[in-house]
């Protein structure tokens, strides 16, 4: 047998276990011994023996101590991100058991932004859970590119649902194209603004707004936009993530917001809101299903995927349904073929918002 075969067999593949690589995490996660151990049940000695045994397999120190507690060493980092990857197949071929012995069953965890966890994905979950009632869902509100993709990464999620504001994406993620959507300015069915049949957009720069906060991706999309026309938005008087603050005060008739069309339109009974007759000139982005590379996905997150498909269909105009959509480089992508099994959409690189 060659020699690094049986230095895995003697050394590694015969003492490291996944018990112990669990138990590291933990105490990472904890910041203690003492902390793992009461969140593991277990006692402290057995902790310290397990972290022992590993440091003992793979002859490197995992844990810097001090009195405030301990800190991962940059090999306890390289171990559990690599860990993490391997208690998540476990995780995906439980789940791929359980479909298989029932494929009513199963779990399906989403990062999405608000706005599109107002509307889009949330139909989806309702015409899903309607055919496959024990199907559970998860839904993380996140902003994808102010995070960086971090709980796809952390496989923490299955995908994540958002707009492509920058192409390309990282090499390590995949991105399909659902539709476009563009950002509309939208005032409150009280706002004197609402009775106007057209309004230039130099008319806006004195309103009072509701925007994002500064510095982030979608405030520096807007912001480009604008300035591509010879516009800056004025300084606006409230800067918030929360669409409730942002709902409330548009319903107040003052206030006037940006918001994406398919938002609006998704809740078009829900909030009295009325999009203003402004060009705002800013080029429409698409909507993707974004996915980490070579991650192999369970068969219920391939039946959202199916589903998210169907309804992105169904939003195409009367006269484009059946047709190919576009993706942002201008070529004819794959039709949408309702409930199959997942192809390989547009990639892109990107910030979704």
């Amino acid at each position: 047998m060659p020699a690094p075969v049986m230095e895995w067999e003697s050394r590694i593949g015969r003492r490291v276990r996944l018990r112990d690589l669990h138990i590291l995490a933990s105490v990472v996660q904890a910041g203690s011994m003492a902390g793992a151990a009461a969140k593991l049940r277990m006692s402290q000695p057995a902790i310290s023996e397990a972290i022992a045994n590993l440091e003992a397999a793979l002859r490197v120190r995992l844990l810097d101590r001090s009195p405030r507690g301990v800190e991962p060493t940059i090999y306890a980092d390289a171990l559990l991100r690599r860990g993490r990857v391997v208690f998540d197949e476990l995780s995906q071929g439980v789940r791929d058991i359980e479909f298989l012995a029932d494929p009513t069953v199963g779990e399906v965890r989403i990062g999405c932004p608000e706005n599109l966890a107002s509307g889009f994905v949330p139909t989806i979950i309702d015409r899903m859970s309607r055919r496959y009632p024990r199907i559970a869902f998860h839904v993380t509100p996140v902003e994808p590119a102010a995070m960086g993709f971090r709980e796809l990464r952390e496989r923490s999620v299955d995908l994540m649902v958002g707009r492509i504001l920058h192409p390309p994406l990282d090499d390590d993620l995949n991105a399909e194209v659902l539709f476009e959507d563009r950002l509309l300015v939208v005032a409150g069915s009280r706002s004197p603004w609402t009775r106007r049949r057209k309004i230039a957009i130099e008319e806006l720069m004195h309103a009072h707004w509701v925007h994002l906060p500064a510095n982030t991706p979608v405030d520096a999309y807007v912001t480009a936009g604008l300035e591509a026309r010879g516009f800056v938005l004025p300084p606006p008087t409230v800067r918030t993530y929360s669409m409730h603050v942002r709902n409330h005060l548009i319903s107040t008739g003052r206030f006037l917001a940006l918001i994406w069309n398919w938002t609006l339109n998704f809740n078009a009974s829900a909030w009295s809101f009325k999009a203003l007759p402004v060009e705002l000139g800013i080029p429409a982005r698409p909507v993707a299903i974004v996915t980490l590379k070579n991650r192999t996905l369970s068969p219920v997150v391939e039946i959202f995927i199916a589903h998210a498909r169907e309804l992105a269909q169904s939003m195409q105009p009367s006269s484009l349904k059946g047709v190919a959509p576009r993706s942002t480089t201008g070529r004819r992508v794959q039709p949408v073929r309702p409930l199959q099994p997942r192809q390989a959409g547009s990639k892109h690189r990107g910030d979704p918002g």
